[in-house]
């Protein structure tokens, strides 16, 4: 049987999907219950947004955002709603299956205020500004620049900082977000964003409840020192409020937030790289505002590790330092060495992704495409404009919003909590990839071809998010085997290639390397591995840029694999995850430019090849192992080239 005969036999079994709008929430095969919002001990995948801002953050209303958080869950499930920039009516293909909104934390609400006329807000001289502002923006440029200066030197205005504005707030968010909770068919998460920006370091978290609230939001108005924020969580905690943070703009960060040192200076020490690991458990690997994955400075033979750069500082127009600090990739590594010094690893994070739009609504849709900043980026032609925006860079560099996907039980706060929590998650570039990724020593030879695939590599193995047991010292000479299942987006290109990217910290000298292992791949029939380098050939492309369209006569609907790692050392510890790329098809830009009879901008690529990212599976060697290799003096296996498994 062919390996294309395999994989479409295999999804049928798993998940059955025509290509219909808002298909996702259909049940399937392999998601019992899904749409009628019923329970599946298998778990179904749930696509949402864990990062989303409206009116109610102070960097979205100066830049004239009016959506509220009421029309931010109706465009998520699917209702049609109006851009408040611009009055443009706008509607979701797909509807979403949860949100969270997490408006920033300092002026939390606040602003609208100002120039509500009712409120005793909007009789101060800033007030006044800011009002006239909604006719004329240049009249409250002094307002919004002192605004901004007072969260990037840490110095709040007191009068809009009061305990009872901020719990006020905050508890109207909480209100509004119980109103849009339909458990089964609808989850909206209790989040917001904490909003450290030391010298114009993104060190940014977005922080989530699971089914109670905190009284108030800690804000970087409280401290911009990530301890801090910590010690706030776990106070939370230890009064029955479950809660973690997740950061994200490592890309940003110039290199701090996967740090060797605490943030206050210093080599991490083992009770701090616990407090991280305990936090923090997810990582944002995509938003508007770039890729956090990879570089291509950093990993120079990953040929699809320039994906969507964003290279200067939060609106700061300084080039962002691109370091092992600076990119989730490398940033395994370096939590891997630390944990090999400080027997704890601060940065075992799964991966989700997320939209960061300071406009209101999800937009992961490329083809609608409403832009990030309000009245600023809210037009094809604004978005086309060379000129810097809101985040110091042109319309046209920011990405389109990604999806966070978490395979959980039920679509309840308590189930997409404990999928979170478990880093049974992935993240994508906006398509909504349906992925499963599992790893284990005693795989069923033959599990992805199994009708009962996932019940049986749950029993043998773990998914992605978890740790690979420990290896008995009598089986040394076995390897870690994987099992990996895509299936594309209905509404978006066909499947290029799965791809495994294993990453470790060089026993020698501490520095993160990396191998990437294409394990399957469309088209196999007529595309096959470079003999010298291993590299597999492009799928093609099919787009047609000045039309701004595709056709999906190259790639795959569904791919499989099943793959043992061939250079596996058992001394080293090692994480594993998955990469799925979709075929090109046009980038955002690519479609305004259609919409207004111009050229795309030559400064970004036309098209783009979407794409999942899996939560690792990582391998730690237990202290037998290392014990034995240190009385006996084992060698690793000599490498080999990245290839394929035999399908």
């Amino acid at each position: 049987m062919s390996r294309k005969t395999r994989t479409l036999l295999v999804a049928a079994l798993l998940c059955s999907v025509a290509a219909a709008p808002g298909v996702l929430a259909q049940d399937s095969a392999g998601e019992p219950g899904r749409g009628a919002g019923g329970k599946n001990p298998l778990k179904n995948v749930y696509f949402g947004e864990q990062h989303l801002h409206t009116r109610n953050s102070f960097d979205a209303f100066t830049v004239g955002v009016g959506q509220t958080w009421d029309e931010a869950y109706e465009f998520a499930k699917g209702k049609e709603v109006t851009l408040s920039t611009t009055g443009e009516k706008m509607k979701r293909r797909t509807p979403y299956d949860f949100v969270a909104i997490t408006d920033h934390s300092e002026y939390y609400g606040v602003l609208k205020e100002l120039i509500d006329p009712n409120s005793p807000l909007s009789k101060s001289d800033l007030a006044k500004q800011l009002a006239k502002g909604q006719d004329d923006p240049a009249a409250a440029k002094a307002a919004v620049t002192k605004l901004i200066g007072t969260l990037v030197t840490n110095t709040p205005l007191p009068e809009y900082v009061t305990p009872e504005l901020r719990m006020d707030f905050w508890q109207k968010f909480i209100k509004t977000a119980d109103k849009h909770n339909e458990p089964g068919k609808f989850t909206t998460l209790y989040a917001y964003e904490w909003t450290s920006i030391p010298n114009g370091r993104n060190m940014h978290r977005n922080v989530f409840f699971k089914d109670k609230p905190s009284a108030v939001a800690f804000s970087s108005f409280d401290s911009i020192y990530p301890e801090d924020l910590w010690t706030f969580l776990e106070i939370q905690r230890s009064q029955g409020i479950d809660v973690f943070a997740i950061p994200h703009n490592s890309n940003v960060s110039n290199g701090w937030m996967f740090s060797e040192n605490k943030f206050l200076g210093g080599p991490m020490d083992a009770r701090y790289a616990k407090r991280q690991a305990f936090n923090e458990p997810l990582f944002e690997m995509a938003q508007t505002k770039g890729q956090s994955e990879a570089h291509p400075l950093l990993s120079p033979n990953d040929e699809f590790a320039g994906f969507e750069q964003f290279p200067d500082l939060i609106s700061l127009g300084v080039p962002a330092k691109i370091d092992s600090g600076a990119f989730y990739r490398q940033g395994l590594a370096v939590g891997m060495k630390l944990e090999k010094a400080l027997g704890a690893n601060p940065y075992k994070m799964g991966a989700v992704a997320g939209a960061d739009v300071h406009s209101g609504y999800s937009g992961n849709e490329e083809w609608d495409w409403k832009g990030a900043h309000g009245a600023q980026d809210d037009t094809p032609k604004k978005r086309l404009d060379p000129k810097p925006n809101a985040s110091g860079e042109s319309g046209f560099i920011v990405s389109s919003a990604g999806t966070t996907a978490v395979w959980a039980e039920e679509n309840t706060r308590e189930g997409i909590w404990n999928g979170m929590l478990s880093k049974e998650t992935y993240g994508t570039s906006g398509t909504l990839i349906r992925l499963r990724f599992f790893g284990g020593w005693e795989l069923p030879e033959g599990l992805t071809q199994d009708v009962e695939f996932v019940k049986k590599a749950y029993a043998a193995g773990v998914p992605m998010g978890q740790d690979l047991p420990p290896q008995q010292v009598k089986d040394l000479a076995k390897a870690p085997t994987f099992a990996v299942w895509a299936l594309k987006d209905p509404e978006s290109g066909n499947l290029d290639r799965i791809q495994i990217i294993k990453v470790w910290s060089d026993p020698a000298n501490g520095y993160p390397k990396e191998a990437i292992y294409d394990v399957a791949w469309a088209d196999a029939d007529k595309r096959k591995p470079d003999p010298k380098t291993g590299k597999l050939p492009p799928v093609g492309n099919t787009v047609d840029i000045k039309q701004a369209t595709y056709t999906n006569d190259i790639g795959d609907s569904q791919l499989v694999a099943e793959w043992t790692d061939p250079d596996f050392d058992p001394t080293v510890s090692s994480a594993y995850y998955v990469r799925a790329l979709e075929i090109p098809t046009p980038r955002w830009s690519t479609f305004d430019a259609k919409k207004l009879g111009v050229e795309p901008p030559k400064e970004v690529p036309p098209t783009i090849q979407e794409r999942a990212w899996s939560s690792p599976i990582w391998y730690t060697p237990s202290p037998e192992i290392m014990e034995l290799a240190r009385t006996q003096g084992m060698k690793p296996p000599a490498p080999k080239h990245a290839s394929p498994s035999d399908q």
